[in-house]
């Protein structure tokens, strides 16, 4: 008997260890991101920037490209990215135009048999389509020298029958288009089809400005992608613009890779609240295990409107063949599958966000970049030391003794002196814990760290009792010393939030694009998630807001009628949902 207890107190107590070690990740995903080459863009500082994500899953390895970046990443896992650093534009043509800054701008990522090839947007005739079976190890060639129709925000699909196609466009005039290429010559077969155009007379979402009530402009379509699913044929495209929180991809469905398309009447991939907001620009993939992923762009836009950065969230198809992507806790922890899994059900750890808004202490400040920038949930916003000397540091007070599993930690620049793609630059320091704010133990030394980590994320091996948390900086690659965002997350030790009362959606007449949400304030809450959706059992889109009670939606499809949910939340988890709510 006594054997039986103890051998099943050993498997449970490994089922925990093992758990506890499953790899996790947080968004902005933490890869070295170029700085912006274009001189013009970098008159308010200079940043990094990139944006419009192409992942694809090529010999059991993924490969990530993204906008003016001089190369491109590979990994195994999702977790770990490794930088191949290339040029993708010749020198014949930047002899020919000088100043000529988009390497491998919005670029086409496309697969052909065991072939990867690559195309940046261009609407000239003299950029070459390349091709490689051996990207890991930087060997390309040029499958066509000249691709004489080119195009803007272009994507490549290859259907089943392998037939392949271009799908581009990047207006708020102009529509989207598609057309067949012949696979060996890359030439177009036939004339160029118009698929999809804007209608942000019926779309909420498809109106342009951060409210989505911008007058003088058009919203935007851009960024086409191609996902083929049960004989359907899903085109996705980004819009309406790339400076908005509420910058989307859209999803519109075919029963033919050219169309008609029909528009969702939700964005499919959405995320206008949280630390990082936007999920627009991107593409589809499939994991090893056939599980579905988004990656798209995320919105910064404080040195320039362009400055942003990328995000991964699960994807994939509901049973009755709805395209989703689950962005809720879309910037905290989440665990990275390591085999089949339900993308309906979330990845999301459970690890809290314990240290919004609470009290900060650092070691010098400069100008107006304030210290609680750091801890209000705000990439926009930052805190900067006035230098970026060794032992500048920064603390966060938790509030109460907390259990802590892992620390991001988001880099801003500040006077940052760098245009285009550096290497060998890197970023060091040392993170310290305490329960009182006297003694110190370290919870991660990377002092000799010697690579390059502008969204560091630190996951414990082992969990921590801690209520303050200490940054202290020893080396920063350019620029001063200065956090976007110090996120401590675990659980705390007290009570989870009560549920929401008094949850109110008012969709009027007027204007069926748009509702006005309410609800009572809870007392032990910091934020709320609110649940969108076209069905009360497809709750697909997610905002999460902090410290308010009421939210301004304009994302509907005016014709039908849509349901809502809200959640709070605190340091020590979430409340119950409220029913879906219909309007």
């Amino acid at each position: 008997m006594y054997k039986k207890i103890s051998l099943l107190i050993f498997l449970f107590v490994s089922s925990i260890s093992m758990f506890a070690q499953k790899k996790t990740y947080c968004n902005p995903i933490n890869i070295d991101y170029g700085y912006c080459p274009i001189p013009n863009f970098t008159t308010w500082g200079k940043h990094r920037a990139t944006a419009d994500p192409v992942i694809v899953n090529y010999k059991g390895d993924y490969y990530l490209f993204s906008t003016n970046q001089w190369g491109y990443w590979w990994s195994s896992d999702m977790v770990n990215w490794n930088f191949v650093f290339r040029h993708f534009l010749t020198k014949e043509l930047t002899d020919k135009y000088p100043g000529l800054y988009d390497d491998l701008c919005a670029p086409a990522v496309g697969i052909k048999g065991d072939t990867m090839f690559v195309f940046g947007s261009t609407y000239t005739s003299e950029f070459p389509i390349w091709e490689s079976t051996d990207p890991k190890n930087n060997k390309w060639e040029k499958a066509v020298d000249h691709f004489e129709i080119g195009g803007w925000d272009p994507a490549f699909f290859t259907d089943d029958d392998g037939k392949l196609y271009m799908y581009n466009g990047s207006s708020n005039v102009y529509p989207m288009y598609g057309i067949e290429l012949d696979r060996k010559t890359f030439s177009p077969i036939g004339t160029r089809k118009e698929t999809l155009l804007t209608n942000g007379e019926r779309y909420g979402w498809h109106r342009f400005g951060e409210y989505m009530d911008n007058t003088f402009l058009k919203g935007f379509m851009e960024g086409s992608w191609m996902t083929k699913h049960n004989n359907k044929y899903y085109l996705q495209w980004g819009g309406p613009g790339t400076e908005f929180s509420h910058y989307a991809d859209g999803v519109a469905v075919s029963d033919h890779p050219l169309g008609p398309f029909t528009h969702a009447s939700l964005p499919m991939s959405y995320k206008p609240g949280g630390f990082a907001r936007g999920a627009g620009h991107g593409a589809t993939f499939q994991d090893k295990w056939d599980n579905y992923w988004h990656v798209s762009t995320m919105v910064i836009g404080v040195k320039n409107n362009f400055e942003r950065r990328i995000g991964i969230w699960p994807a994939g198809f509901d049973n009755d063949d709805v395209m989703y992507c689950n962005t809720a806790w879309g910037d905290y922890p989440h665990y990275i599958p390591s085999g089949k899994a339900d993308h309906l059900q979330s990845q999301f750890t459970g690890w809290m966000l314990l240290n919004y808004d609470k009290p900060v202490q650092v070691s010098s400040t400069l100008g107006g970049f304030h210290a609680n920038n750091a801890v209000d949930e705000n990439i926009k916003t930052y805190w900067s030391a006035q230098t970026a000397n060794k032992g500048e540091w920064i603390q966060t007070d938790l509030g109460e003794v907390s259990t802590v599993n892992a620390v991001q930690i988001n880099y801003a620049d500040q006077d940052a002196e760098f245009l285009g793609k550096q290497q060998g630059i890197y970023h060091q320091y040392k993170l310290y814990y305490s329960t009182d704010g006297k003694t110190w133990n370290v919870l991660a030394d990377k002092s000799n760290n010697k690579t390059d980590v502008p969204h560091d994320y630190v996951q414990l091996d082992n969990p921590v009792k801690a209520r303050y948390i200490k940054l202290e900086n020893i080396h920063m690659p350019t620029g001063k010393f200065a956090i976007s965002g110090l996120r401590v997350f675990g659980l705390g030790n007290g009570a989870k939030p009560d549920a929401v009362k008094q949850f109110i959606v008012l969709r009027t007449e007027d204007d069926k694009r748009s509702a006005w949400i309410r609800w009572q304030s809870v007392d032990n809450a910091y934020a709320y998630n609110i649940y969108v959706g076209t069905a009360p059992d497809k709750l697909y889109n997610c905002i999460m807001v902090h410290n308010a009670n009421d939210y301004f939606y304009k994302a509907m499809d005016k014709e039908i009628p849509y349901y809502f949910a809200i959640e709070a939340i605190n340091e020590n988890g979430v409340s119950t949902l409220t029913k879906a709510k219909a309007e």
